[in-house]
């Protein structure tokens, strides 16, 4: 009986023995596979956000060359374009020396046909004069007054004096009652100081001809001066903002 206990009591250490040992082996099999199911996981972040930056780099390459091949594409065209510029200049260097000989070949000419006698050669200064008297002729003829031009566009007194200076003459100095015709703006103003008339060339007036009242300046900014032809007697002056549009009369200098 006691050998038949001893063998049971056995039999139940080794029983639990192994149970013990299968549950250590269990609890270490499931240990090692969450930590394999982590090691995986961490590798497939891993691996995943590698290969998210190889992507990256391929992209980054990919636009790196499309750069370079653009850069390149343009550098052909600029170097193209030099050479049809080059090209150009080549031409218009060989084209300038061509009229440089004919130049010197006509002035050679003009210097041997002046010498003969077969040409008159007229110089800038001599030109400009008989284009000068000419201009007065013709003024003289259109207008009936020396040295007067009618401009054909309404203008503020400023632009008509720039208009007149424009074309190498001024608005007109009244200082006689021959030059007192017609409804336009006249070289005279106080722009630069208010009651003091000057003429364009700064000159101050020494003789009026104005209407009745004025200059009266209204308003505070009358300071040009206008000729009024609905009033036919020779006082027509009238001091006008300078803003108005009125045509003007060019003298000639």
């Amino acid at each position: 009986d006691q050998n038949d206990l001893d063998l049971k009591i056995q039999d139940q250490v080794i029983h639990l023995t192994f149970l013990r040992c299968l549950v250590l082996i269990t609890v270490g099999l499931g240990l090692i596979c969450v930590l394999l199911l982590v090691f995986i996981i961490l590798q497939h972040i891993t691996i995943t956000a590698e290969r998210d930056r190889i992507k990256s780099y391929k992209n980054t390459a990919e636009e790196f060359n499309q750069t370079i091949n653009s850069l390149q594409d343009n550098h052909t065209d600029l170097t193209i374009k030099k050479s049809q510029l080059q090209d150009n200049f080549n031409s218009l260097s060989q084209k300038n020396l061509e009229l440089e000989s004919q130049v010197r070949s006509l002035s050679d000419q003009l210097k041997k046909e002046s010498k003969r006698g077969q040409i008159c050669c007229f110089w800038s200064s001599s030109l400009l004069m008989h284009v000068y008297s000419f201009l007065k002729c013709l003024c003289k003829n259109l207008c009936g007054l020396d040295g007067f031009f009618l401009s054909n566009e309404f203008k503020s007194w400023s632009d008509s004096r720039q208009y007149c200076r424009d074309h190498g003459a001024d608005l007109v100095i009244i200082n006689s009652g021959e030059k007192q015709v017609s409804f336009l703006w006249i070289g005279l103003s106080d722009r630069q100081q208010e009651g003091n008339m000057k003429w364009v060339d700064n000159s101050p007036l020494k003789q009026g001809f104005w209407l009745k009242g004025e200059p009266n300046d209204q308003g505070g900014d009358e300071d040009c001066i206008e000729l009024m032809p609905s009033n036919p007697v020779l006082n027509n002056w009238n001091d006008l903002s300078c803003s108005e549009k009125r045509k003007g009369i060019l003298y000639i200098i």
